[in-house]
Order: structure tokens, then C-alpha cells, then sequence
């Protein structure tokens, strides 16, 4: 597959692009080189010069890089109409808007006017009609651009809720070490061509989610709030991303896919447990505070096969 624009150079050349269900690949590269128009075609709102794409799931949810929100319209009224245009009747759509809003928490609730939001919330209204409908594929431009730390880790585990789900997650971001905490594959654009790099877990270029959540591992320590009591939290083992768990000399330490560590501290502090340290997989210490944490962390069906070619 291949695209130019009329008579110009070739944005992309011999693109080869296999995306599977339960996929999240990120695409790499620098400003201008390709990402959001591979993207685009992708998400079938543009088509490519040379070849074709296949396999295009019947849901595609799509989030540009840049969100143009200057409607009076308040923000839960443009998303139950597109809701209603993606097929769902006025109460669902009415339903999943305020569940996407609410857990976004965007601020000036469902109410705000479009034209008010900042580039931040702006943005999560963006996420939010890309997954009224759960999508077989979902398409993200720059999705971290903007958002405030609590939003980073509820589209990490959106993302994740996608793939978990049987669909397919391909985003793009300028931040290689964003890219390798969140996907199961990388994909870099370089000169017009897409290239795979190599992925953690196994010899065949595919990774899985599993094998990158043990490769990004970070360990949590948390001491209880209340000493010799029986310690309040949350069902510790429940939560997203918790790969293991253990008591040691008196703490808890929690083995956590680092995708979701924030969320985790988050649980964390809201039950006032006291975060003693955070550590790598590799071992080196991040962090190391014996008091407790000052700030809060940060924070649908489809088995298609996508090809582009």
C-alpha cells in the first residue's frame, strides 16, 4: 500500500500492515512522517493511492490529533447524536455518553459546552464518541496529547478494555517509552516505510499482553494506614493490572503491569495506605519515600483481521 498526494512525494510506500484481534500497536516516527495518515487509512477516511486495505471491521472508533470543538452544543448532547448515528437509541446513547464522561471526568460534566473545554478535555470528549460503540478497531492519534495525569491511566485501561474485549488498538505517539509501556507491538515510519521492531516476548515479531505486562513490571510497596488492624483497601488481587501480591516485613508488596501502576496508586491512596517505594522490574529504584505519596497518580467486540497492503 502506498499514498501520495496528487502529483507529490510518497507519504507511504510499500506498506505491508497485518493488525489481529486483541492487537495494540503503537506507530512511531517523527513530525511529518506518515503517522496520522496511515492512520487515516486505517480508519477508512482516506484512501491509499496504491493498494487496498482489508478486513475493516463493522466498528471503527477514530480519534484525530486534533479535536475541533467550537459547537454551542453541550457535550452530552453532540455525544447522544453520535451515539444515535452509530446505530444506538437515544437512552443507550444517553447512558454510555454519561458512563464515558463520567469515568473521563471531564471537567464540567455533561453539561459543558463544547466551544468551553480545554485542548485536554476537549480531547477525552474526542475518546469518548470513539467508544460509545465498542469498536473491532480502534484508531488513536497522539490519545495522550493533553489529557491530565488522571486520564492517562483510564485510557491506558480503555485500551486494554478493547484488546481484552477481541478488538484491535493501533495509536501513534511521539514518545517511544509511552509507546513501549502500552503496546504489544511498535511499528516505526521512517522515509515512507513501515517497519516492525522487535517485540518483547518471543522469536516470531509478535508480542502478547502478557508478556509485555511481565517485561513492565513495577513493584509497589504500601505500608497499612492502621497498624495491627485488620488493613482497609481494596480486594487488591481485583484490581486491573495486579499480577501478584505479598506481605513482607509488614508491607504489602504489590507486582503491577506498569501500564497500570497509577491506577493502583490511586486505590492506594484513596484507602490512606502510605507508598514506600516503587521499583522497576529491573531492580533500580525509582522512588523512595517513607512518607506518604503528596499527589494522586495518574489516574469494547471484534476478531477481524485489518490488513493494509
Amino acid at each position: 500500500m502506498g499514498k501520495r498526494y496528487g502529483a507529490g512525494r510518497w507519504i507511504l510506500r510499500d506498506v505491508d500492515l497485518h493488525v489481529a484481534a486483541g492487537d495494540v500497536l503503537a506507530v512511531v516516527g517523527g513530525n511529518g512522517s506518515g503517522k496520522s495518515t496511515l492512520l487515516r487509512i486505517l480508519a477508512g477516511l482516506s484512501r491509499p493511492t496504491t493498494g487496498r486495505v482489508t478486513g475493516r471491521p463493522g466498528e471503527t472508533g477514530y480519534v484525530p490529533d486534533r479535536f475541533t470543538a467550537n459547537d454551542r452544543i453541550t457535550t452530552l448532547s453532540y455525544l447522544t447524536h453520535m451515539g444515535r448515528i452509530r446505530g444506538l437509541s437515544t437512552a443507550r446513547a444517553r447512558d454510555r455518553a454519561g458512563l464515558l464522561i463520567d469515568r473521563l471526568a471531564l471537567v464540567g460534566g455533561p453539561e459543558a459546552p463544547l466551544r468551553t473545554l480545554s485542548k485536554g478535555n476537549a480531547q477525552k470528549v474526542a475518546l469518548a464518541q470513539a467508544l460509545l460503540v465498542r469498536p473491532g478497531l480502534l484508531v488513536l492519534d497522539e490519545p495522550w496529547s493533553g489529557l491530565d495525569a488522571s486520564a492517562h491511566g483510564v485510557l491506558g485501561a480503555l485500551i486494554d478494555e478493547v484488546a481484552g474485549d477481541g478488538g484491535a488498538v493501533v495509536f501513534t505517539d511521539h514518545r517511544e517509552a509511552v509507546a513501549g509501556a502500552h503496546a504489544t507491538g511498535t511499528y516505526a515510519i521512517g522515509e515512507g516505510r513501515v517497519t516492525r521492531r522487535a517485540d518483547v516476548g518471543g522469536t516470531d515479531g509478535r508480542g502478547t499482553a502478557a508478556a509485555v505486562a511481565e517485561a513492565a513490571a513495577t513493584e509497589i510497596v504500601l505500608t497499612a494506614p492502621c497498624a495491627g488492624a485488620t488493613p482497609p483497601g481494596p480486594d487488591w488481587h481485583t484490581l486491573p493490572g495486579v499480577l501478584d501480591t505479598a506481605r513482607r516485613d509488614g508491607s504489602l508488596v504489590l507486582r503491577v503491569d506498569r501500564r497500570h501502576s497509577d491506577a493502583v496508586l490511586l486505590a492506594a491512596l484513596q484507602h490512606h495506605w502510605s507508598v514506600d517505594r516503587l521499583t522497576p522490574a529491573d531492580g533500580a529504584t525509582r522512588a523512595d519515600s517513607p512518607t506518604r505519596a503528596d499527589s494522586p497518580a495518574r489516574g469494547e467486540r471484534g476478531a477481524s483481521r485489518k490488513v493494509a497492503r
